[in-house]
């Protein structure tokens, strides 16, 4: 660095990639005296520091280590964000810190023993709150929506769930079991001392400049308290309906369905299959000033900005029906019920959508069809439901095929007759298959796209539902109509190469 630059701010691309290696640097030391150490060679240590002219600090370090020391100016956040990110606790690796808690003296009691002052105790100290933030950091890195803590006999594992998936990772020993889960429960405000009934909370943290919340969720089980963390990290919400995996020829068949001014839409998948971000990314595409939207849901995942989200309390006597009654009376004009459940929620939601509300539900069936046919068996009357239903979405979630390294395959034949495709429809096709590398930590995959079943209700449809038809005779009608299976969606994700036959055939019902 010249003249010039020493005497300028220090740009961020200008700071290390790695820790400089100077033994026994406090962390404590660089935060009170706000400097950073950039290089060390030849006997000259260049540091970024606050206040270049700080002439303690500069002659502090040149005894310690016997080194010239060249100052350079530094922003003061800029700083404190290099020291914790080169020597903080997201520097040091999951081993070392379950060692270091491992170390310290807990004294184990049993359940019987274990009160709430002990547990509060261990779970306070530093180690256990480094080797518990390390493991959320880590999962973050990792792009997981959950980690699990499950307690077994002889062991206490954690699991993260990545692109739908449990990992094992590390573990700490079976010994720091309940300092972990007491931790995780103060952070969430439950009570630690009971561990009889299953609790949820909720927490945020601020990681990396962002703010993350984190749903949580204990059950008991035999060997100990079960724990679930799921990660609501707003930037991964995807609200781009391309990103989704919409296809072109749907993306336009389903603008136009959710341009309607009134009636229901349903969204159909099992837990997990993504029908939470399809109706965020569905309401962002539809909110405007001249809208008022108001959703209902069990839990209220992600906040989104212009829309009233209300969370539903049974306890209380805030269910979905009850609330929906209430909603009706707020005059909106787009409605988001989180989930159909029972025959009550039903018929409000058919009722509010013949009133002139355009209404978004959810639920767990295992096509677009099945809906029509599990809404008439809540009991909701069949030319209501006629006269209602718009259009039904069904999805799934399968895994994208990691691009660095893939491989081409010739598929068995089996898995080309199970997804229904003739062995002539492959030649020409390159289809693929995974591999494994660092990229995606030896899977083979990386991240995750939908498949759609898109369900439009027609004049033929509505027929269908008045004669009380079966589910096979209204996908018989609609697939004549045009409509595409998910199994053929999947099929045609597999021919761009982004993902493979195994994850479409293990996502979607045989057909």
């Amino acid at each position: 660095m010249n003249e010039q630059q020493a005497n300028a701010f220090l740009l961020r691309s200008q700071y290390p990639l790695e820790p400089v290696a100077l033994d026994n640097l406090s962390v404590k030391f660089m935060k009170q005296a706000c400097f950073v150490p950039l290089k060390l060679a030849d006997e000259l240590l260049e540091i970024a520091i606050a206040d270049p002219q700080a002439a303690d600090t500069l002659e502090a370090l040149e005894m310690a280590y016997g080194v010239t020391v060249r100052p350079y100016r530094g922003r003061p956040e800029d700083i404190q964000e290099m020291i914790e990110l080169l020597y903080g606790t997201g520097r040091q690796s999951l081993e070392t810190i379950i060692e270091q808690a491992d170390q310290d003296a807990f004294e184990t009691l049993s359940d019987g023993e274990e009160n709430a002052d002990h547990l509060r105790d261990m779970a306070s100290e530093a180690p256990i709150i480094r080797l518990v933030n390390r493991l959320i950091l880590n999962a973050i890195e990792l792009r997981a929506s959950d980690i699990h803590f499950e307690p077994f006999e002889s062991e206490f594992k954690v699991r993260y769930r990545i692109d739908g998936v449990l990992n094992d990772v590390d573990a700490p020993p079976k010994r720091l079991q309940s300092a972990i889960i007491s931790r995780v429960k103060i952070m969430a405000k439950l009570d630690i001392s009971e561990r009889r009934l299953p609790q949820d909370g909720r927490t945020k943290l601020k990681i990396g400049g962002k703010q993350i919340d984190f749903r949580i969720s204990t059950i008991p089980t035999l060997f100990g308290e079960s724990v679930v963390m799921r990660i609501l990290d707003r930037e991964t919400l995807v609200l781009d309906m391309r990103q989704l995996g919409f296809p072109d020829h749907l993306l336009t068949r389903y603008f136009k369905l959710v341009a309607q001014p009134h009636g229901m839409i349903l969204v159909t998948g099992p837990t997990g299959s993504g029908k939470t971000s399809t109706l965020y990314a569905t309401l962002s595409l539809i909110n405007s000033p001249e809208n008022k939207i108001i959703t209902l849901e069990d839990p209220v995942e992600y906040q989104l900005k212009g829309i009233n989200q209300i969370q539903v309390a049974p306890k209380i006597g805030l269910t979905f029906a009850g609330g929906l009654r209430s909603i009706v009376r707020q005059d909106p004009d787009i409605i988001l019920v989180g989930e159909i459940r029972d025959r009550e929620t039903a018929e409000t939601a058919v009722q509010s959508a013949l009133t002139g509300h355009l209404l978004f539900s959810t639920l767990h069936t295992n096509d677009s069809a099945g809906a029509v046919t599990r809404m008439l068996d809540m009991g909701v009357e069949s030319f209501l439901l006629s006269s209602t239903l718009l259009g039904v979405l069904a999805q799934r979630l399968v895994r994208l095929i990691c691009p660095a390294c893939k491989t081409p395959y010739g598929p068995p034949p089996d898995e080309l007759a199970a997804m229904g495709v003739a062995a002539d429809e492959i030649d020409g096709l390159t289809l693929y298959q995974p591999g494994g590398c660092d990229a995606c930590r030896g899977t083979g995959y990386k991240g995750r796209t939908a498949i759609f079943e898109y369900l439009r209700v027609d004049d033929d449809i509505r027929r269908e539902i008045n004669a009380h038809s079966g589910t096979e005779r209204i996908k018989k009608v609609a697939v004549e109509k045009g409509m595409i299976p998910l199994r053929r969606d999947g099929w045609q994700k597999v021919v761009e190469g982004r993902t493979t036959l195994a994850e479409v055939l293990k996502v979607t019902l045989e057909e």
